[in-house]
């Protein structure tokens, strides 16, 4: 058994972390400190500290991160128009670096010398966690106790919690019966009747999103202000990152946006099955992609969407504190200079539909040049002529070489 000092663990107050709480205190004997983000999982989260001073634990954190956590890593993200094998937003894959500077962070302060956390062996928060905490410190030891403990199931949690007295307020019976996951991202599901991927999700499942089919008949309209590739107001309200993310939220799932059901490849390599809403990064996505259309360079925005997978995977993967994504980040903030002006949305029952962009200052379109009516001289249409026989010359030449074999 390794030596420790003392521990930083990622504590939320369920069943697990409480569980890995009382463990680490037996199995290590050593000093627990507990660390809970507030990052929009929309829980109270006192309750955790009332349990951590129960089970001994003389430090406890409890942070409010949730401006860090749009400003920081949501907003740059979506900069990048970043989605994971073409659907998933990635609202938890981008939670897990800010989580892991803080367990950094606060044994640094509270001169510990190795962290801990409930992911599990299967899954890809393990390598989130513990890529980004050795970025960060080096020298850090990481305890995973679904890696070493034999508690491999829900019943023998809970008879650990009870043989330790471990309080644990959900009942036998009455849990969700899946596994999910929350921040002000998104939410998610896995489990339970999700494992069959030929099964629908129960509508009770939702919990952010009206059924499309039960949205308002009347669509709803916003106006949506970028300055540098971040939404920073609504209808002429200025707001804070948090604040921008929390008001679409509730919009967008009003009118059932941003539900999603895939198979994704996890990082460990098995596929997993997954149903996410984004209600307010669905109409982030599509209105950034909206203003820059108007605003970058073509060439500029294919690299961006060559990049963008690229970029994806290594959120997805675990990478966003390594070198190779922040030469990316900046690449990717520096296009966003001119992303600046603002976007009109409808929604509709499920549905985002831009239906304006314009910008006073970095607009590329130009009426005169793009109009189907006289444009004046402003654009010679017989240019077209040698533009088009140059890009077919090489066509041309190997469409002879073809005649001359057949």
């Amino acid at each position: 058994m390794t030596n420790l000092n003392k521990v930083v663990l990622a504590y939320s107050g369920g069943l697990d972390t409480s569980v890995i709480l009382k463990w680490l205190q037996d199995e290590y004997h050593c000093e627990v400190v507990t660390f809970t983000a507030d990052i929009g999982q929309g829980e109270e989260l006192e309750p955790a500290r009332a349990k951590a001073l129960a089970l001994g634990v003389k430090e406890i954190y409890i942070e409010d991160l949730r401006e860090e956590f749009v400003r920081e890593f949501v907003f740059p993200m979506f900069r990048a128009n970043a989605l994971y094998e073409g659907e998933y937003l990635l609202g938890t894959s981008i939670a897990r670096p800010l989580i892991a500077k803080y367990l950094v962070e606060i044994a640094n302060r509270c001169g510990a010398d190795t962290v801990a956390h409930g992911a599990t062996g299967k899954g890809n928060d393990q390598v989130r966690f513990e890529l980004g905490a050795y970025a960060l410190r080096p020298d850090i030891k990481v305890i995973a106790p679904w890696r070493e403990w034999q508690l491999t199931s829900r019943e023998k949690l809970l008879a650990y919690a009870q043989q330790h007295g471990i309080p644990i307020e959900q009942k036998r019976g009455t849990q969700s019966p899946y596994s999910m996951d929350a921040n002000l991202l998104h939410i998610s599901y896995e489990g339970g009747v999700l494992e069959d991927p030929w099964a629908e999700p129960e509508e009770e499942m939702w919990r952010w999103t009206l059924s499309p089919l039960k949205a308002p008949d009347q669509p709803q309209t916003l106006e949506l202000e970028f300055v540098k590739g971040d939404i920073v107001a609504i209808d002429g309200q200025s707001m804070s990152p948090a604040q921008v993310l929390t008001h679409l939220n509730k919009v967008a799932g009003d009118h059932g946006v941003g539900r999603v059901d895939l198979v994704e490849n996890r990082y460990v390599g098995m596929k997993s099955r997954g149903c996410y809403e984004t209600p307010g990064g669905t109409v982030m996505l599509k209105a950034h992609r909206a203003m820059e259309s108007l605003t970058l360079d073509r060439e500029v925005a294919h690299l961006k969407d060559e990049l963008m997978p690229r970029y994806a995977s290594l959120i997805y993967n675990g990478y966003w504190w390594s070198p190779e994504r922040k030469l990316l980040q900046q690449l990717i903030d520096s296009s966003q200079e001119t992303v600046n002006g603002t976007v009109r949305v409808k929604l509709y029952k499920g549905n985002v539909l831009v239906t304006g962009r314009k910008s006073e200052t970095h607009s590329l379109f130009d009426t005169r040049i793009a109009t189907f009516e006289d444009d004046k001289g402003a654009y010679n249409q017989r240019d077209a002529e040698g533009f088009i026989r140059l890009h077919a010359l090489r066509l041309r030449l190997g469409a002879r070489l073809h005649h001359l074999h057949f």
